[in-house]
Parts: structure tokens; sequence; C-alpha cells
């Protein structure tokens, strides 16, 4: 979720959602220990609980950035196993690590002696033709005897040569049964199940079986499928925001990050799927997309393009869980 998962947009879905763990971009070691830390680690407080993902190899570097997120206040700190591309390849870090689980373990125990917050894995079920299920048990299993706290397992393989990050995402069928198997097999673990998951109700069925159910790119682009997580997924009664409630509370937290030096359009660009199948919604876009880039963009660009406010707030049914 490179570009995507930022805390602006962590801050917009904390409003949609108030019990939904929020993971950031995967952060390199690299930059943390010899890049601006601030502007990787920088997250408002309204975002908990947010978890830190990591991507490296180095067990003494993989401890001190753990520490420096932990020290930061990030509820839980995650090493990137799943990520396929040839810059992350080249870096000796994300997928390619299913191929080394003992290095991966030496991360995970070195973090753990480093710190007190949850260190979690996300990985692939493999990786080109070491896609076997007993390669994968023995990676988990290594894992487990380190320490790691959860697993959340992306459920489709990774071609490490031959395909793109993109159509690693699509091309490779996904394998929900592998995730439940290693679930059976690994009771004491928590696993997470990550990949092609649309609706809450889809989650909901998941997680009669697993632990937790992890949603990237359709939280991102229908980020209202999370309004109704608290009550379905959490049992809290309470009602979400409508969407105005949630444009009215980001404006605020926009103006201050204006008023820093932060473009608008590093903001709003996140929240272009708010009116997503509400009428008006387009257009919502379209104003966005076209005024926010200017150069002296402020917040009434946010206020003036959204649709006129109906009420009740149109929201799409949920299926009963």
């Amino acid at each position: 979720m490179l570009d995507w998962t930022d805390r602006h947009f962590r801050f917009f879905l904390r409003l949609i959602t108030r019990h939904t763990l929020l993971y950031t971009e995967m952060v390199t070691t690299g930059a943390l220990l010899h890049g601006e830390r601030a502007r990787f680690l920088r997250f408002d407080p309204a975002e908990h609980p947010v978890a830190l993902q990591l991507g490296g190899s180095d067990p003494v570097e993989m401890a001190r950035c753990a520490r420096l997120g932990a020290d930061w206040g990030y509820d839980e700190i995650n090493i990137n196993v799943g990520c396929p591309s040839d810059r992350v390849q080249n870096g000796r870090f994300g997928a390619c690590l299913m191929a080394e689980p003992g290095l991966v373990a030496d991360c995970v125990a070195a973090m753990k002696d480093t710190v007190a917050v949850p260190v979690t894995v996300k990985t692939r079920i493999g990786i080109d033709d070491r896609d076997s299920y007993g390669e994968l048990v023995d990676f988990v299993g290594t894992q487990a005897a380190a320490g790691c706290d959860a697993l959340i397992v992306h459920a489709r393989k990774a071609w490490l040569k031959g395909l793109s990050p993109k159509e690693n995402r699509d091309v490779p069928p996904l394998r929900y049964e592998v995730v439940q198997q290693l679930k059976i097999d690994f009771p004491d673990l928590s696993i997470s199940l990550n990949g092609g998951i649309k609706t809450l109700a889809e989650a909901a069925d998941f997680l009669t079986t697993l632990d937790g159910v992890m949603i990237g790119r359709e939280a991102y682009h229908n980020p209202w499928m999370l309004a109704r997580a608290d009550r379905i997924i959490f049992g809290d009664a309470r009602p979400p925001l409508t969407r105005h409630e949630v444009l009215d509370r980001f404006l605020p937290y926009a103006e201050r990050e204006l008023a820093a030096g932060v473009p608008l359009s590093a903001m709003s660009r996140h929240l272009l799927g708010l009116f997503q199948g509400q009428p008006g919604g387009r257009a919502w876009r379209r104003r966005i997309s076209e005024n926010a880039h200017r150069p002296g963009a402020g917040i009434e660009v946010l206020s003036t393009a959204a649709p006129p406010q109906r009420q009740p707030d149109v929201v799409t049914a949920e299926p009963r869980c």
C-alpha cells in the first residue's frame, strides 16, 4: 500500500471506523536509520490503534527500527515478507525473504527482545516454485518459535520473476483454504487473512475460523465499506458518522496540515472515494481532481465540492452477518 496508507489517509479512515487496526505504508530500515525519521513515523494520536510496517532483513537494524516505532507510540510492529517488487527484492526484503525463514525468525527474535508491543509478520503462501504447503508450514513454524505474535497471510503466492507487483495482486489465484488450514495446524498462533476481501459480510464469515481479516485496496477505493465495521465486526452499537460529518471533522485537520506546509492535494486524493455510489459522487471527485492541485488551494475546495447533504445519509446496505 505504498503511497496509499499514509498518515492523512489513516486519519481520514479513523473518522469512519473507531476500532479497525490501521497499518502504515512499508517503511524501510534504511529510511528510518538514515533519513528524516519524523517524515516516516509521525502520526496523529487519533489514529490509534496503528501498526508500523517495516521492510528490512538485518536483525540488528530491524530491532533498532522496532524500538523507534515503539518509542513513537505505535501499537504493533509488522515485518513485510509479502511485497514482490524488484526494488524490494534488490534490498533483500519483502516476499523474497520467504526463502530465508531463519533470517526472518532472527529479525522477529531481535525485535521481540527490544520492544514490548506485538511483533507480527505479513507474508504470502509461497513464492515462485517454492509453494508447497510443507514449505509454508516450515516458514510459519519457524516464526512462531521465534516469538511472532501474529501472522497476516496474503492468500496468493508471489511470482518474483515474470509478474509485476500489480499482476502479483491479481494473477496468482487466491487460496483461502491454505490460510484456514494454517489456523488448524497452528491453533495457538493468531492468523489473519488478506487478499480479495470486498465486503464486511465476507470478513465476518472468515472470522468464524480465523483471528482477523486485513482489507487493503477495497478499503482504499471504497472507504465507506468500513462505516459499519464497528458494529458488525467489533460489536459497537454506536452509529457511525455520516459522510458529511466525516468531511466536517476532516477539515480542521486539513487546515492544520495546510498551515504546516502540506499541499491540499496530498490529503484530498485520499478522500475521492468518500461519496462513491452517492448522488453527486462523480462531481465530488471531478471538482477535487481539478482544483486541489492548484497553488494556494485550501479547505474550501473540499467544503464546496461536497454533494448536498441528504437526511438521512445514503448508505449502501450491508448484508446481515
